[in-house]
Order: C-alpha cells, then structure tokens, then sequence
C-alpha cells in the first residue's frame, strides 16, 4: 500500500499520520502511534475505523458491490455453490476440480454426528432457544478438541476450519430436532450441503429425499451470507481470536453476537412486522406509518446499514424466492401474500424508491424460509450456518500473521478521584 502523509493540529502542535491506500474502498489514516501523542481517537461504532487489514470480502455500499476475494457475489451466486465459496474464503482462490474433490472428502470425513454433542444437547430444556443451544454445542467443541488443536500451526487450523463447516449444520439440526422432540437422524456425507442440512432436519428416515429446488435454495442462502466484512459478529469472532483463544470459543462469541436483532435476527423481525400487520387490507396502513416521522414503525426487511444501493444478495434472492414459491405452490399462504403485496408497494412507491430502501437479504430469506417450513426462532442459527465460513476464514486470516491483542480504548466520562467514605459516615 502506497504511503502518504497526513497532519493533525491540536493545539498548535502538529502529529503526522501516514495515509495508506487499500486496493478498493477508503484510503486509512494510520492513527495507531497516536496515543503516544496522549490522543485516541472517537468513533461510536467504529464507522471511520478499519481494525484490521484484510484480503477476503470487499463490500461498496453506495454502488451496491460485494466481491469475495475479487468475484463479485452475482457470479458466484449463479455459477458456484457454498462449498466452493468456503474453499475460496478458506484457500484465497478458486479449487480445481481435484482440489475441490480432495476438499469435499476432508468435509465428508467430520460429517457425523458426534455422541458427546447429542447427550449435552439432551440435558437443555426441550424449550431452550436454539441459539443459546448453538453457543452451548460449539463451546462444548472448544473443550471436546482443545488438545488437538494447535493455532501455531496451518495444518491444524485449516483442520478447524473444515470441522466448523462440516459441523455446523449438524449442530443446527441437532437444535431444531430436540426442540421438536424428534431423534438425530445419521449424517448422510455423500449429500450434497444444502440437501444434507434439509435432510437432517426434516426427514422423518434415512431414505427420505429431499426436494432439489429447496436444496437450491438452502445452499444458495448459505452462500448468499457466507461472510460480509468486519461486522458485528466477524468482530467480535476476531477480537476474541486475537487473545489466542480456542477457534471454537472464538466462533461461539460471535455466535453470542450474531444472536443480537439487530445483527442476525432480521430476517426473523420481517416475519414479527408481518405478523402485526396481521392481513393484506393493512399493509397501505402500515407503509403510511413507516412513511411518518413522528411514528416508531419502520419497515423491517428494507434498506440496510451498509447498502445505500440495492443490496446485491437481494436480487438473487428475489429470483430464488421465486423459484420456491411456485415449486410449493404455496400463493394462498396469508403471511406470504402480504409479504409479496408489501414488496409491490415498496418498490413502486416513490418514498422508498428515492431513499433506496429496497427489499434486502433478510425479506427474501425470510419468505423463503417461511414458504420451506422452517420455524422462525431456526432464521438466525441458518444464519450461524452460513456464516461459520466466513468467521473461520477471518480468524484463519488473523492468526496467520503477526497480530495484537485487540484493545480498544474509551473516552472516560465517569467521576474523578474521589476519597472512599466508610459507610456509617455516608
């Protein structure tokens, strides 16, 4: 990266700052010697700060851009599959085909349904939230295979990077099937992914087939949010990495993270908005009130944080949404009615179109994950399932080079020295 130079004046004395220029996105002002000055930085969610330097996933919000390692998302939506991706996020390039078949057999090889896991699982109440259960099982994974597990070495972590994405949909179906009262079905590693997670999860036998266009789609889901920059949980999935902590513990925080409604439970607060809206009469009702300022309502599903354009995932998930609604033929649904009415008005309406608050990622997953059957307290562990590449590709990253702890500082508002006060004199 090309250096340059900046200046910061702060009371007559001038700090020089190095300017680094990424491959795309943002030029960086190095503040990192900052604070032997006696300055940091202030920045409320970290929006003008890059905490790291990365090669994996580029994301441009205002024209609507999401590369993986360079490809654009549209490309490897319509040509690749989530396998494929996580060897791409993983490795740093595209497989041959004997690279991608040696790689299946290493996933293939950690799909099985692991004993220790079903008996923790089986001691949480049938109720439990899955995704308290998803923290619980991939935490129970850091103790299961702490002892095999050196991060100092490449071979062993690209062997935790392989069990986490072999692992991961096997946990999610071990969640759902105990919430429901059913027995774990046995892995079937010959099925492709998307086919195999659907398969652990509803077949009620071994022989059962699963519909390939709900396979499409689940694995174009998996695809579609197999990693997305330094969000919340990526964050937090590194901060926690930097301590050199077990990669399992690691993923399980930003699972803990992802949890979070405002990260990964939107595409479940799309289905709790139509729910209130209650029938296809009110929606006209509800988009009026989104619309006023003075009204707390806002249209769940629509616009993102990062995206000021359309959201590049949406338009594939929009084709794949309707793929699925017409392979189950399911028009007549009250809930998907109101959502495909809700997504007319929008994107006729000129108050949405002129603020770009398009249909998002979340909506169409949504619907999709509505229309297959899929409970809505399940949305956010398909996220974790999806995701789990991306946050073992970045963790791989991290610790693959020199790194530091992470340590953010703060800006102390709090009392100043005051003297302790026994308490029968307070």
């Amino acid at each position: 990266m090309a250096e340059r130079a900046a200046q910061l004046s702060v009371d007559g004395q001038t700090i020089d700052l190095a300017v680094l220029s990424p491959s795309e996105g943002y030029d960086a002002i190095d503040i990192s010697a900052l604070i032997t000055e006696g300055y940091v930085t202030f920045d409320p969610g970290f929006m003008s700060t890059a905490s790291c330097e990365s090669s994996i996933t580029y994301i441009d919000g205002d024209e609507g851009i999401l590369l993986h390692r360079g490809y654009p998302i549209e490309q490897l939506s319509s040509s690749s599959n989530y396998l494929e991706l996580t060897y791409l996020l993983l490795f740093g390039s595209l497989p041959t085909q004997s690279e991608f078949d040696a790689y299946k057999e290493k996933i293939r090889a950690e799909t099985y349904v692991d004993d220790r896991l079903l008996a923790l699982c089986a001691t949480l109440p049938q109720h439990s939230h899955p995704m308290g259960i998803m923290c619980s099982l991939v935490g129970a994974m850091s103790a299961i295979f702490h002892h095999e597990t050196d991060i100092t070495d490449a071979a062993s972590r690209d062997q935790v990077a392989i069990k986490l994405i072999a692992q991961m949909p096997i946990c999610a179906a071990i969640a759902y099937r105990h919430s429901v009262g059913k027995p774990m079905l046995p892995a079937k590693p010959e099925l492709a992914y998307g086919e195999h997670f659907l398969h652990l999860m509803f077949s009620e036998h071994e022989d059962d087939e699963v519909n390939p266009v709900l396979a499409t789609a689940m694995d174009r889901i998996f695809l579609l949010h197999a990693d997305h920059e330094q969000n919340a949980s990526t964050s937090t999935v590194r901060l926690a990495g930097s301590t050199d902590a077990n990669p399992y513990a690691s993923i399980a925080a930003g699972i803990a993270a992802l949890w979070g409604p405002s990260h990964g439970g939107a595409n479940e607060a799309v289905l709790d908005m139509l729910a209130e809206m209650g029938s296809v009469d009110r929606i006209e009702e509800f988009v009026g009130k989104a619309k006023d300022s003075n009204d707390p309502f806002r249209l769940m599903g629509f616009g993102h944080r990062v995206y000021k354009n359309y959201d590049p995932r949406a338009k594939v998930m929009q084709q794949t949404c309707d793929e699925v609604l017409n392979e189950l033929g399911v028009e007549n649904d009250p809930v998907l009615q109101m959502a495909r009415e809700l997504e007319r008005i929008a994107l006729a309406d000129d108050y949405f179109v002129q603020r770009r608050l398009y249909p998002n990622v979340d909506f169409y997953s949504g619907i999709i994950l509505k229309a297959i059957g899929m409970p809505v307290e399940l949305f956010t562990v398909i996220f974790v399932t999806g995701r789990t590449s991306g946050w073992i590709a970045q963790w791989k990253e991290l610790v693959s080079e020199p790194y530091k702890i992470g340590r953010p500082r703060q800006m102390y508002t709090g009392s100043r020295n005051r003297d302790y006060v026994p308490i029968g004199a307070r």
